[in-house]
């Protein structure tokens, strides 16, 4: 049944995951700095305040969240933190560090704290270069999730069969094609044939 207590902590959680206060989340989302305040979700009597759902609908927006993944954090999925893979985009297409299914294998990268994100297969990749501004900067902290489902509109890593490793946008999916829109203007959209990708892996979060 979902409770007061459920929303208030899927945002808690949310903004703990991005590595903000509930005040920089508020004002991520464009909205005033104590919207989320533990002062503001009891009115002065006792009852219970809810966030407005135009609130909830902002911070989802702002932050890249999905509805399904919002709901998850009600449950208390993504709360606690464990060390999650750190690989650098180099090392990503090289051989050695993924197996077939994208799932990272062997040892060998660095490790960082990270709330827990419901995937034990979830990674985080190190950008070099500027291939992907103006959204992803060189030395910014993507982390991606193999397991979780890719729509449209999702910002993914693909891999390529070739060893080449991309951030794009899930411009259209096919049995046979992958549509990618390129994040940097400078450089063109991609569209791969099904067999010329080793995987593909949707980013959950970035640190910008």
């Amino acid at each position: 049944m979902l409770s007061h207590a459920h929303i208030w902590r899927a945002l808690d959680t949310l903004a703990e995951r991005l590595g903000l206060s509930a005040s920089a989340l508020a004002r991520r989302a464009g909205l005033d700095a104590t919207t989320f305040n533990r002062s503001k979700r009891e009115a002065p009597d006792g009852r219970p305040r809810w966030p407005s759902t135009e609130s909830i609908a902002k911070v989802l927006a702002a932050t890249g969240t999905s509805l399904d993944e919002f709901m998850a954090l009600m449950d208390g999925a993504g709360s606690g933190r464990r060390a999650i893979p750190l690989i650098g985009f180099a090392q990503a297409g090289e051989g050695g560090f993924f197996d077939d299914a994208g799932f990272p294998v062997g040892g060998a990268w660095d490790e960082i704290a990270f709330p827990n994100v419901g995937d034990e297969h979830a990674y985080a990749l190190e950008i070099s270069g500027d291939s992907m501004l103006p959204l992803y900067r060189d030395g910014d902290i993507v982390v991606v999730s193999p397991a979780a489902p890719i729509r449209r509109g999702d910002r993914v890593v693909v891999k390529t069969r070739e060893g080449e490793v991309l951030a794009k946008e899930l411009k259209r999916q096919t049995a046979k094609t992958v549509e990618l829109r390129s994040l940097n203007p400078e450089h063109s959209d991609r569209l791969l044939q099904d067999g010329e990708i080793a995987w593909i892996a949707r980013v959950l979060w970035a640190s910008q």
